[in-house]
Formats: C-alpha cells, structure tokens, sequence
C-alpha cells in the first residue's frame, strides 16, 4: 500500500492491528512455537497506534522512505503432499513420527480450535489453537524445532468436521 492507499482507512487498520486480525495469522500466539509466524511485534503494533494516534502524519522527507518490501510469493498449499496425514477427530499415532507442522485443511468459520499432543506418559505437547483462522489465507504452521512423537501419541482437539493435515519432516 501507499500512503494515500493507507491514510484513509488508517484508523481501520489500527483497529484490525490491535485486534490482532491484520497480518491474518489464525492461530493465538504463545501456543505452540512457529518458524513462520506473521504477528507484528508489540513494538511494530505501537508504532501503528502512535501514527494513527499522532494525526497519521505523513514523512516530509521522501529520502528516508523505507525500500519497498518484497514478499514471499511461495505457494504453501503444496506442503500437503502424499506423506502428509489427514486427521478428522482424535487419532492415536500407530507409529513414530517427527512432526514439522500442520496445515488447517477445512475449518469452520470462527471456530476455537486448540489441538494438543498427549504423549504416552501422560505429558501435553501444544501444537496450535486457531482463532479466527480463515481458509482462504490458508497457510501451515512449521514448528521452529520438528516435534518427536511417539507411537502411541494421541492427537486431540480435531472436531469431527475440520480437517487438519500433518506434516511429517522429509528424510
């Protein structure tokens, strides 16, 4: 966007900023560890609220322009492929895996969805709550470090009509 894309609708995006629905992520942050987060930071949020705020005024000093950023274009529906696996409801793991994200395949609109790891001695591993996620900005969440499941691991917190795919780490 530019300047007089954004200053008309700015005190839109500082409310959508502060409610945490711009940049869409879908999933409430501190519950499970991911490398590809697109949350501001407090300080990118406050930075927004005090343009907003301040009179959304505009630089005097076109030099100082930050470089107009570049975005990642990869298409991230393709990492479901053959090896992913599909949950529909609980799922106890028949064997080990190493886990190196999921995807939200089918979610209902405004759903609460937390969706957990119990390990076989009882231990909890969180994996994703989605909040607010929406399909058509469907994209996976890869943990920062693969997660190590054993056999016998349940997967818990998949309703029966959403569907989740798993993505197992390539060897």
């Amino acid at each position: 966007m530019t300047y007089s894309d954004a200053q008309p609708r700015a005190n839109q995006i500082k409310e959508s900023v502060l409610a945490r629905r711009m940049p869409p992520w879908g999933a409430v942050k501190g519950f499970g560890h991911f490398q590809n987060e697109q949350g501001l930071t407090q300080e990118q949020i406050e930075l927004i609220t005090k343009w907003v705020d301040g009179g959304i005024r505009r630089g005097n000093n076109p030099r100082q322009l930050p470089a107009v950023p570049k975005f990642d274009t990869t298409d991230t529906q393709t990492l479901v492929d053959e090896h992913a696996i599909k949950v529909q409801g609980p799922l106890v793991m028949s064997r080990p895996i190493v886990l190196r994200g999921l995807q939200p395949m089918r979610v209902s609109p405004d759903q609460s969805i937390r969706i957990m790891a119990q390990l076989p001695g009882g231990a909890i591993e969180p994996l994703v709550w989605l909040h607010q996620y929406e399909t058509r900005y469907g994209h996976p969440f890869l943990f920062r470090d693969p997660l190590h499941l054993p056999a016998g691991t349940k997967i818990q917190g998949v309703p029966a009509d959403t569907v989740v795919a798993l993505l197992p780490a390539q060897e």
